[in-house]
C-alpha cells in the first residue's frame, strides 16, 4: 500500500488502464537486476540522438528489436552496431499477463477492454494475439524528461505495456489529436502498470517530471526505469 489509502485501478481514458502496485517488491527487485545485465554492452544502454541533433534525456536500450528515430532494427545502428539482444521470455509472459489484467481475460466471449485490432470486444481473447517482442527500457535520472509523442513506429495496434520501477513519476496521457490538453496526469510509483490500446493506442504521452527519492526503501534503484513491451508486427 502507498500512503494512508490503496490507490485503485482507475481508467484513464477507454483503452488506457493504470493498475498500481501490479508488481510486488521482489519482482520489481528480479527486473531491476535483470535490467543492469541487460543493459550491458554490447548493445548497451545509450544515449538516443534525434533528428536535428538534440538528445534524448532519458537513457534507453531495446530487448528483440533496437528502436532509433524512427524505426526498428535488429542491431543497434545508432551505438555500437551490435545485435541486439533477444527478447526474454519472462518480458514475453509479462506482457501477456499485463493485457489480461487490465483489460479483463475474455468471458462469455466479452472484454471490457476491447481489441487493439478494430474487433469487436466479444470477438476479444487475450490468448488470440501475437506475442510482445520488443522490450525498450528507459532509464531516468532525476532531471530526464519524455516529450509528448505517439509510439507508431510498429506494425502491430497491440496495446502497449508500460512497467514502472524505481522513482515516482508524473505521466501525462494526452489524446490521438494534438500534444495539448486534453490530457490527464498520473502519478506511477515503482511497481505500476499501464496499458493503452484501442481507442487509446495512439495517444500522445509523456513524462514531463520525475520525484527523485521517491524509490522504495531496498530496491537498489537511483532514478526510474520504464520497460515498455510491444508488439512490433515486424517479420524477422
Amino acid at each position: 500500500m502507498s500512503g494512508l489509502f490503496p490507490r485503485e485501478r482507475r481508467e484513464i481514458a477507454p483503452g488506457a488502464v493504470h493498475l498500481p502496485e501490479w508488481l510486488d517488491l521482489d519482482a520489481q527487485r528480479e527486473l531491476v537486476a535483470a535490467c543492469r545485465e541487460w543493459a550491458r554492452p554490447p548493445a548497451g544502454i545509450r544515449e538516443v540522438r534525434v533528428p536535428g541533433g538534440g538528445t534524448m534525456t532519458a537513457r534507453q536500450f531495446g530487448l528483440g528489436w533496437h528502436w532509433f528515430p524512427y524505426g526498428y532494427a535488429r542491431t543497434a545502428v545508432d551505438g555500437d552496431g551490435a545485435p541486439v539482444k533477444p527478447m526474454p521470455e519472462r518480458l514475453v509472459e509479462l506482457g501477456r499477463r499485463a493485457v489480461a489484467d487490465a483489460y479483463g481475460a475474455a468471458r462469455d466471449g466479452d472484454s471490457p477492454g476491447g481489441d487493439p485490432r478494430g474487433r469487436a470486444p466479444q470477438d476479444w481473447d487475450p490468448q488470440d494475439r501475437d506475442p510482445y517482442d520488443i522490450a525498450l527500457i528507459n532509464y531516468y535520472g532525476a532531471d530526464a524528461r519524455m516529450g509528448m509523442h505517439q509510439d507508431r513506429d510498429e506494425k502491430s495496434g497491440a496495446p502497449v505495456v508500460s512497467l514502472s520501477l524505481g522513482d515516482t513519476c508524473v505521466f501525462r496521457f494526452g489524446n490521438s489529436e494534438t500534444r495539448t490538453k486534453p490530457y490527464t496526469d498520473v502519478e506511477l510509483h515503482s511497481g505500476d502498470l499501464f496499458v493503452f490500446g484501442g481507442a487509446a493506442r495512439f495517444a500522445f504521452h509523456g513524462v514531463p517530471r520525475v520525484h527523485a527519492g521517491t524509490a522504495p526503501p531496498g530496491l537498489g534503484l537511483s532514478g526510474r526505469l520504464n520497460i515498455t513491451l510491444r508488439v512490433s508486427g515486424l517479420d524477422s
